[in-house]
């Protein structure tokens, strides 16, 4: 009897028993998840730029480079000192308030961030042209698209489209994005901040507002909080990849996607490595540490 109770406990209430084990096996396989996805939608160090043809959707060109390689070989923008600013959205029944000509009010502090112009970055693969859209996606799938005039010739009061890899100084208020570089110290970075001049910013501060973009961006790509003009929509965080489209995207600009490396995996294409997709070891190893539990299970 006695011999039959610590039997039961060893299986059931024990250190060693199934219960334990298998909270061990789905701690592990939990652990090894939250990693890979943390890995795959955290701040990101490198982006790959693709050119894509009209006709067929295929890969023309490709680069994938770090921020070392872009700070080091492309010209810089900011200085690491100097604060940028997009607006947020102006609560109104009142269009003309909403749209804030005066930006007066509602700023996002985006720190003193240095970074790599767009335009440069699609220089990698022959540039884009007059028809071309860019889009600016990110590790979770999230994307901008905007017209060639916006990112190779934009307005001063737009500025060009910047993706940062560095903040020389946070927020004085607002959301905090860390000091330095990603991904440990820029967490919000890479990202993606438009270099507005001062020219309509009474106070010298370089804002891109909302009537900025009403008067720089066509209407198809302004972007709206809950029907108010709100140009922080367009602060990409996590950039991992810049795209070139000929003659525009026509996919879903609502629906995430996933990335160009990604499909090519799923395809069965050899042509185009996986750059940007989660690593599979830490699954793999925390399947292998489960199914060696089992045989542990049996000897106790």
């Amino acid at each position: 009897m006695k011999k039959s109770m610590i039997s039961m406990n060893s299986e059931n209430n024990g250190p060693s028993g199934p219960n334990t084990l298998c909270r061990i096996t789905v701690a592990v396989i939990v652990a090894a998840l939250l990693l890979c996805a943390g890995a795959a939608a955290g701040p990101t160090t490198n982006i790959t730029v693709t050119r894509i043809a009209a006709d067929t959707g295929d890969i023309i060109a490709e680069k994938t480079v770090d921020y070392i390689w872009m700070q080091e070989n492309l010209p810089v923008q900011g200085d690491g000192v100097t604060h940028y600013y997009h607006q947020g959205p102006v609560f109104s029944d009142d269009k003309e308030v909403a749209w804030d000509r005066n930006e007066t009010t509602n700023f996002k502090d985006h720190g003193a961030v240095m970074g790599t112009d767009v335009a440069d970055l699609c220089s990698l693969v022959g540039g884009a042209a007059p028809g071309d859209e860019i889009m600016v996606k990110a590790a979770d799938g999230y994307h901008v698209e905007f017209p060639y005039e916006n990112v190779c010739s934009p307005d001063p009061r737009q500025g060009p489209l910047v993706v940062t890899w560095y903040n020389g100084e946070d927020a004085v208020s607002g959301e905090r994005a860390g000091v330095g570089y990603p991904p440990e110290d820029y967490y919000s970075g890479m990202r993606l901040i438009f270099f507005a001049d001062t020219s309509t910013n009474v106070d010298g501060k370089h804002v891109y507002g909302n009537w900025d973009m009403h008067e720089t961006m066509p209407g198809s790509v302004q972007h709206f909080f809950d029907l108010m003009p709100s140009n922080n929509g367009y602060t990409v965080k996590h950039v991992d990849e810049i795209r070139i489209y000929e003659d525009g995207f026509t996919g879903d600009t609502s629906a995430p996607v996933k990335s160009l490396q990604a499909d090519a995996a799923a395809s069965g294409s050899a042509a185009v490595p996986d750059t940007t997709s989660t690593p599979a070891p830490l699954v793999l190893i925390a399947a292998g540490f489960a199914l060696a539990l089992v045989p542990l299970r049996r000897r106790l």
